[in-house]
């Protein structure tokens, strides 16, 4: 989630401004330690890391992970990750290194950032939207979501998350 190479934190309370269990639940895990950079490195690895986070959620709840619940949330995430929050972020690293020397672009590059944090809690409260009323108390394998919705790149980053 709101995986910048510099840290967000000081950005992070400021977004939501509405009640939200997933983005409460994802601020109050974001800080444990570890998980920062943890989440920044699924990112790198192109894992989409909103999805992710929510699936540590379901997982912690103990909804039960299954193949049309899956698809439900990739459906979703994965055109708003990919037209909404990768070229925001893709723009804003493009601009890291020129921001330095250039003030105004740096500014830029500031609103870009805030856009892209706000693309990605917009796309935490659709993940909840969806899956927020899933019955809890189903599952007793919180890893089963966190190894399907990070492709493979869970396995590296477990201890983390």
């Amino acid at each position: 989630m709101i995986m910048a190479a510099e840290s967000t934190s000081f950005v992070l309370n400021r977004w939501i401004t509405m009640p939200s269990a997933l983005w409460s639940f994802t601020l109050d895990f974001y800080a444990r330690p570890g998980v920062e950079q943890a989440c920044l490195t699924l990112q790198a690895n192109g894992a989409n890391v909103c999805m992710v986070l929510c699936g540590v959620w379901l997982g912690t709840r103990e909804v039960a992970c299954n193949a049309q619940r899956l698809t439900q949330i990739r459906q979703l995430a994965t055109p708003w990750h990919d037209e909404v929050v990768r070229p925001l972020r893709d723009l804003r690293n493009q601009w890291r290194n020129a921001a330095l020397e250039d003030a105004v672009l740096m500014t830029l590059r500031m609103k870009v950032k805030a856009l892209e944090l706000e693309a990605e809690q917009n796309l935490m409260l659709k993940l909840e939207a969806l899956t927020g009323d899933w019955p809890a108390g189903e599952a007793r394998n919180a890893e089963e979501w966190l190894i399907e919705l990070a492709d493979g790149e869970a396995e590296k980053n477990r201890d983390a998350l």
